[in-house]
């Protein structure tokens, strides 16, 4: 996800001349029977590393979306106020930009195995909080609800950035697209799943349970998690030490300035999410336009997974994309005409139809930014990387969030839809024109 660009209102270009700056190395590509298919590629799942990431990945991935469900109607059960559920979109944002980027230091100045222990575990003693004042009189209290967010938010947004930069030393460069698609394409079932299940638990008075399961399946993936052997950045040794941590946050923007291309993958993210993410208009829908559908709440939040998921299940042909650049704009094109006939849509089929449409544009473009981001980056620099990475994925919805509510309570439901969709558009159309090193770039490195 969902998701998850950067915050800021501001929305740069690329700022360093194309032409002072190298291209990353080109990654060999695999001439396997599984590359010249359509369907998804299984291969990294051989090496036994990534089997316990991806493991604990899959045993996570339920509970936490039911999580992320049940957050936003708990928020609208005590207030009534599509806003305040971006409000709280925002509330987790900063402790995810603050701890993002000091994680993905942190990523590249310790073990990443033990820093993704030691947060997994501090995520799932938060769920089973959540679980606690769930339990509240009243169905819950909005400060602290707000609170174990935030909470929750820091640790995903620590633990998240080591977990990605282990993955080009588990797999090899060569792997790391497939490996990608894979754990994209289990975290969209897991997003179908999870709103389904949390839909129902939430029509029965149950939102406890959805945290409680949430707890549970995040501890199991820490077990995991202990299997792996020591994974230190390359050239680090010894204990962490704070202050190299925190230098290495400026280090890390040092680096993307030069990177010209990299920054763009984030820039382009932060329209797609900020002017076009939905999530905050789900519970008015579901209670107003379509009030009359069973589980609606459920569908809509499961339908950007839908298209998501059947897309990563034909997910062989995006690891030999040459013009991922000129791909990752049109995916973004895609979402944003979806999203816009989302807004219009009459009825719940469409509406999840649309959503679908948008999910699997979504797909192509994170597989692709993703995996030119992994690959670019040294090993000593890919948790600064990621750090930046999660705060673009995960922030920029948060922020979108909290546009869609306010424009949604100002002036309706289709109006905040159908404006970011076609803003979203339009920005694609003037990064391609503004932006030439972004469209024309190539795996192989041939930039026309």
């Amino acid at each position: 996800m969902t998701a998850p660009g950067p915050p800021g209102e501001q929305l740069p270009v690329d700022p360093v001349e194309p032409g002072k700056v190298a291209e990353p190395a080109p990654v060999p590509r695999r001439r396997s029977r599984s590359s010249r298919s359509w369907a998804i590629d299984t291969s990294p799942l051989r090496n036994p590393g990534y089997r316990l990431l991806f493991w604990g990945l899959t045993a996570t991935m339920v509970g936490q979306q039911m999580t992320l469900v049940a957050v936003p109607y708990q928020v609208y059960a005590l207030t009534g106020d599509s806003l305040l559920v971006g409000v709280t979109s925002v509330v987790s944002l900063v402790p995810l930009v603050v701890f993002g980027l000091l994680g993905g230091a942190i990523a590249d100045a310790m073990d990443r195995r033990r820093l993704m222990l030691v947060t997994g575990v501090g995520s799932a003693v938060t769920s089973a909080l959540l679980a606690a004042q769930a339990l509240l009189p009243g169905g819950g209290d909005l400060w602290l609800l707000w609170l174990l967010v935030a909470a929750v938010s820091g640790f995903t947004a620590v633990n998240q950035p080591a977990r990605s930069a282990v993955i080009p030393a588990l797999v090899g460069p060569e792997g790391v697209a497939a490996a990608n698609a894979l754990a994209m394409t289990v975290r969209q079932v897991g997003v179908i799943a999870g709103p389904l299940a949390a839909g129902l638990l939430i029509a029965v008075g149950d939102i406890f349970v959805a945290y409680l399961v949430d707890a549970a399946t995040l501890l199991v993936a820490a077990l995991l998690i202990r299997g792996l052997p020591p994974l230190p950045p390359a050239g680090v040794a010894g204990p962490l030490r704070l202050g190299a941590a925190l230098r290495g946050v400026g280090e890390g923007f040092a680096f993307l300035r030069t990177q010209p291309v990299l920054l763009m993958t984030f820039v382009v993210d932060v329209i797609a999410m900020f002017f076009a993410w939905p999530q905050a208009v789900f519970p008015e829908l579901a209670e107003g336009r379509y009030a009359g559908s069973p589980n609606a709440y459920g569908w809509l939040f499961a339908g950007i997974s839908i298209g998501a998921l059947l897309m990563g299940l034909t997910s062989g042909w995006v690891s030999r994309v040459d013009r991922q650049g000129a791909v990752v704009l049109a995916a973004i094109v895609v979402w944003g005409v979806a999203i816009i006939g989302f807004g219009l849509a009459p009825t719940l089929w469409l509406a999840v139809l649309c959503l679908a449409v948008a999910g699997a544009g979504d797909m192509v473009s994170a597989v692709l930014r993703s995996s030119m981001l992994q690959t670019a980056a040294p090993d000593d620099m890919r948790g600064r990387m990621q750090g930046v990475f999660i705060v673009v994925v995960a922030g920029g919805p948060r922020l979108g969030d909290l546009r869609a509510g306010a424009m949604a309570s100002a002036a309706g439901v289709s109006v905040a839809m159908v404006s970011g969709g076609v803003v979203t558009v339009v920005a694609m159309v003037v990064v391609a024109l503004l932006v030439p090193s972004f469209l024309h770039f190539r795996a192989s490195r041939t930039v026309p």
